[in-house]
């Protein structure tokens, strides 16, 4: 997570032996005592992992909350939970009429918390404006049985219960953090009347797209053959999926960062890293168990069936969730340097789900991006200064998401003439740049990884999995997931290890004694290159690794689907949706084009406003907003009120 050194250059050698000896001992000794520092961080976060592991691996929120609704109580029992952030000291008065922010962090291996991390947090942003902050936290172990179906059905119940709460508020913004972002849209699309705003932090919903050279995580289901690999898992563990082997997946796409680059930044840095490497290790470390059936339906259904975006994964009763069935304004938040959730997997289903930004308009809806052009995955959600910037000022939109017109926006916070305060606007956007985002269009290589997986995993159930299931017991499963290299890496530096235990003592001593070495010490220069040298060693690893990997991908399902093992399934032969100009909806609105006073005229003409700049200001936003909740005939409106209004004008205004 640390920035990356500038490139190092060794100073030259002191004019004399003598010098070049007491620098050297210097470095000698600091570098011991960083050494003993380091294996007694590590140890520190050994048995942080320990401790973790026997709690049953708590959420790893830095606020203090309460249990709302306990979901293993729930007719359909699941692990989930809805807990409310208590208001903390020094924050802005709680006000109950205030729009609900609910948070769902990613079932995705890890634990929960993230999103509630640190006080610079999505969390911390909502509860400082005064927002009533709720969080849908999940348990270690699910319950037996449990379904992806049962989960969005007990989310729906958490919203429903807090609107209870806040019945005067207007509905809640529903935040999803990574994996957490498809269960958000699950909800939106089964249950659109209960969710306000929606916001996709790092979340993705186009599994298929990318870019070629850059995004490679998106070929493994396809050379390991398919999802079968995940039901053997998952048949090995007794019918529970280990979430460590989902966190090393993620851990091997940069292995610099995984293998020398954040213990080196410890190691250069001990002092001042350790308590953010502990921090931040107590969540990565806390590992979670899937039920054999939610990981199927995962990697079936998105990993490498990407059905959401095409509207064909089941709701039950013979419904599909259809995400053109979200009424709620959307907000999705990516970054070019997300290599787990790129650009294009967090963008693309807005150009599979809707034919052109017209309709995105005839149909009412809102769609705001934002683009951070740096920042890792990770960094979404635990960049302090991303929190100060992205989003927060996501928040301050949040509260005039209403007064905007239906369209496709990207959202642009800048800066001028040295000032403070960010300056937002939302910028007009067609189809064609949410396709320059998301690299390839049209790739049959992914469509035949669909059929040969679904056919590989009809060979592993009928004749590997019954064996598999017989041989499995619950001790063998713990047995397994205690050796699990991600587990085993952090109990063998703990205090369980006895060779740990002369660690606290000699990291004592040091404390006690430091002597840092001078920063213009030439042998920490010749540190710092060689580090860079190692770093960048396993930076062409990783780059020759990836590259055999697009190759051997492409070479073998590119093939598969040239010959037709896709069937015609591509995004580009998809059926079409209908014209928006036929949907019943729009007949609807166009039947009473007529209509309308003085409210629906001062609507239509702000429309037309926005559209004639092409953007509108946050501060053309507020201004709008005052008017269309203080002034006459809008002040005795609901803002779903003024919200159906906005729809209707919008409807007629795209279709005249």
């Amino acid at each position: 997570l640390a920035p990356a050194a500038a490139p190092a250059t060794p100073p030259p050698l002191p004019a004399n032996l003598l010098a070049l000896l007491q620098d050297a001992a210097a470095y000698a000794v600091d570098a011991a005592q960083r050494g003993i520092l380091f294996l007694d961080a590590m140890r520190q976060a050994g048995n942080i992992f320990v401790e973790h592991e026997a709690a049953g691996c708590p959420p790893v929120l830095f606020f203090d909350y309460d249990m709302v609704v306990d979901g293993r109580t729930l007719p359909r029992p699941c692990n989930y939970a809805l807990v409310r952030i208590r208001h903390p000291e020094g924050a802005a008065p709680l006000d109950p009429k205030l729009r609900p922010f609910v948070i769902i962090d990613p079932r995705a291996g890890h634990g929960a918390g993230i999103g509630g991390f640190k006080s610079d947090s999505q969390v911390g942003v909502a509860l400082r404006r005064g927002h009533p902050v709720y969080f849908v936290i999940f348990f270690r172990d699910p319950e037996p049985g449990q379904t992806i179906l049962d989960i969005t059905r007990a989310e729906g119940l958490f919203l429903e219960r807090i609107h209870e709460l806040h019945p005067e508020a207007p509905k809640s913004v529903v935040i999803g953090n990574c994996q957490g972002g498809w269960a958000v849209m699950m909800l939106g699309a089964s249950q659109p009347e209960l969710t306000g705003a929606i916001v996709l932090n790092g979340a993705p919903l186009s599994y298929w797209a990318g870019e070629r050279g850059r995004n490679p995580m998106r070929y493994l289901g396809g050379l390991a053959g398919g999802s079968w690999p995940a039901a053997l898992m998952a048949d090995l563990g007794n019918g529970k999926f280990d979430g460590a082997n989902l966190v090393a997946n993620f851990e091997s796409l940069s292995p610099a960062n995984t293998w020398f680059k954040k213990y080196y930044n410890l190691f250069a840095n001990v002092e001042k890293e350790t308590p953010r490497f502990l921090e931040f290790e107590k969540w990565w470390g806390g590992y979670f168990l899937m039920n054999r059936d939610e990981i199927r339906w995962i990697v079936e259904n998105l990993f490498i069936g990407d059905k959401f975006a095409r509207g064909e994964i089941s709701s039950g009763a013979g419904a599909t969730f259809n995400m053109r069935s979200v009424r709620s304004p959307v907000i999705v938040f990516a970054s070019a340097g997300d290599n787990i959730t790129p650009p294009g997997q967090a963008l693309r289903w807005i150009a599979d789900v809707y034919r052109d930004e017209r309709e995105i308009k005839t149909l009412g809806q809102t769609i705001v991006y934002l683009m951070h052009e740096d920042i890792g995955h990770l960094g979404i959600f635990v960049s302090g200064a991303v929190a100060l910037k992205e989003h927060t000022e996501i928040a301050e939109t949040l509260q005039l998401i209403d007064s905007v017109a239906p369209g496709l926006y990207e959202m642009l916070i800048t800066t001028e003439g040295g000032r403070k305060e960010w300056q937002v606007e939302l910028k007009e956007r067609t189809m064609a740049d949410i396709r320059a985002r998301s690299g390839e269009a049209k790739n049959e290589a992914f469509p035949a990884v669909a059929r040969i997986s679904a056919l590989n995993q009809s060979v592993y159930d009928l004749f590997v999995s019954p064996v598999v299931r017989r041989m499995a017991t619950e001790e063998t499963a713990e047995a397994r997931r205690q050796m699990n290299p991600m587990r085993l890496r952090r109990t063998l530096v703990s205090d369980r290890n006895p060779a740990m235990a002369p660690i606290p003592a000699l990291a004592e001593a040091a404390r006690a004694n430091r002597r840092p070495a001078a920063p213009t010490n030439p042998f920490l220069a010749w540190e710092r290159l060689w580090a860079q040298g190692i770093e960048k060693s396993f930076d062409l690893y990783r780059d020759m690794r990836d590259g055999w990997t697009e190759y051997a991908f492409h070479a073998v399902y590119g093939a598969m689907g040239t010959m037709g093992v896709a069937g015609g399934d591509t995004a580009e032969e998809a059926p079409p949706a209908p014209p928006a100009v036929e949907g019943p909806e729009v007949r609807a609105a166009l039947g009473r084009i007529a209509e309308g006073g003085y409210a629906e005229a001062v609507i239509r003409m702000m429309i037309l406003l926005a559209r004639a700049r092409g953007g509108v200001r946050r501060s053309r936003l507020a201004r709008s907003n005052a008017l269309l909740t203080t002034e006459a005939p809008f002040a005795a409106m609901t803002p779903a009120a003024r919200a159906r209004a906005s729809r209707i004008i919008m409807r007629m205004t795209a279709s005249a």
